[in-house]
């Protein structure tokens, strides 16, 4: 694999669409999310990140900051380039960056099926199971940890 560039892109340049068509290929052709539901309001306010790889976007993710948290969403990467460490990396860059900005309490929601990944990046699952897109997830922080309780 070519090195790894990840960067905050504005929305709506060159390589914010680049990171919208592959969030539709992972989200919507992948795992069936009803088109409607992929794009939201907060796209237009999110922080955008990309990762590029041999000259494509190979993963994406957003940020919108909001008063209690900034929440980390839309984390895709082209089925291709997975296994490979990038959404990791990505994850870890747009926290870097956020943190820059003054941002130290991070939220997201996850597929349940990978509370693992995001645990092993510091975040802790709270609350009942829901469904989103057809599919299971948890809420999960990076901050009040013990306070934090799973719900089924």
């Amino acid at each position: 694999m070519s090195e790894l560039a990840i960067l905050p892109v504005p929305c709506f340049s060159l390589l914010c669409n680049a990171a919208f068509a592959l969030r539709r290929e992972v989200f919507v052709w992948e795992q069936k999310v009803p088109e409607a539901e992929e794009h939201d309001e907060y796209d237009l306010s999110a922080t955008h990140f990309v990762a590029i790889s041999e000259g494509e976007v190979v993963g994406t993710l957003r940020l919108i900051d909001l008063p209690e948290h900034t929440k980390i969403g839309r984390v895709a990467v082209r089925q291709l380039f997975r296994g490979r460490g990038i959404a990791h990396k990505l994850i870890a860059a747009a926290m870097a960056h956020a943190r820059q900005r003054g941002q130290d309490r991070f939220y997201l929601t996850a597929q349940s099926d990978k509370l693992g990944f995001y645990e092993s990046l510091g975040f802790v699952a709270f609350g009942p199971e829901f469904q989103d897109g057809g599919m299971p997830h948890r809420a999960m922080r990076d901050y009040d940890r013990e306070s934090a309780h799973l719900v089924d």
